[in-house]
């Protein structure tokens, strides 16, 4: 049995949707802490045994012994959370919790960290410069601090999972983001301003040498996302796992947000109609103006399957989700 927290989550649901339909597993214990009023959609499509609110989890855990993998991507993911104490409450120390209780009952441990751990990017994508980076904002540091921690944990011989992998998660978009509300992914909202207004705004460069609209993200689809999970699952309960260590999961190819609304548009069978507005104040100065992920190691790992392009996954989100009345896959 597998438990995923965030499971109602957008990356999570979709690691659900993987593992039911590539896997063919439908024993799975969906974890979550809903609060959205239509995040439960993300559910319907899935075959699972349990669901629990993250308040239950540990409680259910000392009452069962089945579990083969905990997939941990439930957290805060607001990049503007400014209440730290709720951070370090969801996103260190319940993490902490899972990571012990994996360790002491011999079970995989899978987790989501985030490229919002690098910062603006002076010390690069690489995921061997941990020590030096220095997030931007606060839920950034949070998933620097249980990096690090992890870390820690492995350096000084402490209790471990068997098999464990932290993943950075770089621009994610995709099915079941509809919940997240600001925080969406610009493809999400492109799709939305251009059926409503016929046209999509993206933020002025505001940065020497920064084209407007030429912010540059490593932008990857969530169904690739949910694969590289699957993929150390499936290949850690085989009993032949991968190495254990912090992975990138973005597609190694920085990509404009100019770009990412165009394809948005074209996928529609629009003309693309671009509009500039200026920065918002709370972002200012904690906006990453590019990322892209260093791929070696996830592939020194033996990942070997293809990324979809920009192309490609903007064409089937827009086209296979967005523009049906189900949009949930």
């Amino acid at each position: 049995m597998v438990v995923i927290t965030g499971g109602a989550g957008m990356i999570g649901s979709m690691i659900a949707w993987h593992l039911n339909t590539q896997c063919h597993q439908d024993n799975l214990v969906i974890v979550d802490d809903i609060t959205h009023e239509t995040q439960w959609q993300n559910l319907v499509h899935r075959k699972y045994d349990t669901y629990l609110d993250k308040s239950q989890l540990f409680d259910w855990l000392s009452k069962h012994s089945d579990i083969t993998a905990v997939i941990h991507m439930g957290a805060i993911s607001a990049t503007t959370e400014r209440d730290f104490n709720k951070l370090v409450e969801a996103n260190i120390q319940y993490s902490q919790h899972l990571w012990k209780w994996c360790a002491e009952t011999g079970v995989p441990f899978f987790y989501a960290s985030s490229a919002a751990t690098y910062g603006d990017g002076n010390q690069g994508y690489d995921e061997a410069s941990i020590e030096q980076l220095r997030p931007l904002n606060g839920y950034g540091y949070s998933k620097h601090f249980f990096d690090q921690w992890v870390l820690k944990q492995v350096a000084e011989d402490q209790p471990c999972p068997p098999s464990w992998a932290g993943f950075k998660f770089f621009n994610v978009y995709g099915p079941n983001e509809y919940h997240k509300e600001r925080m969406a992914s610009v493809a999400f909202h492109t799709f939305n301003q251009v059926s409503d207004t016929g046209a999509m705004k993206l933020f002025k460069g505001t940065k020497t040498g920064i084209e407007d609209g030429m912010q540059m993200r490593d932008f990857v689809y969530v169904k690739d996302a949910a694969a590289v999970l699957a993929h150390f699952y499936t290949t850690a309960i085989n009993g032949n796992p991968t190495a254990n260590g912090i992975y990138n999961i973005g597609t190694g190819q920085a990509r404009s947000f100019k770009d990412l609304a165009t394809n948005v548009m074209t996928s529609m069978g629009r003309e693309p109609a671009i509009t500039y507005i200026d920065m918002p104040q709370d972002l200012q100065g904690k906006y990453q103006y590019f990322t892209e992920a260093s791929m070696q190691k996830l592939r020194d790992a033996g990942y070997t399957q293809a990324f979809y392009s920009l192309e490609e996954g903007v064409k089937d989100y827009v086209q296979n989700y967005l523009m049906q009345e189900d949009r949930y896959c």
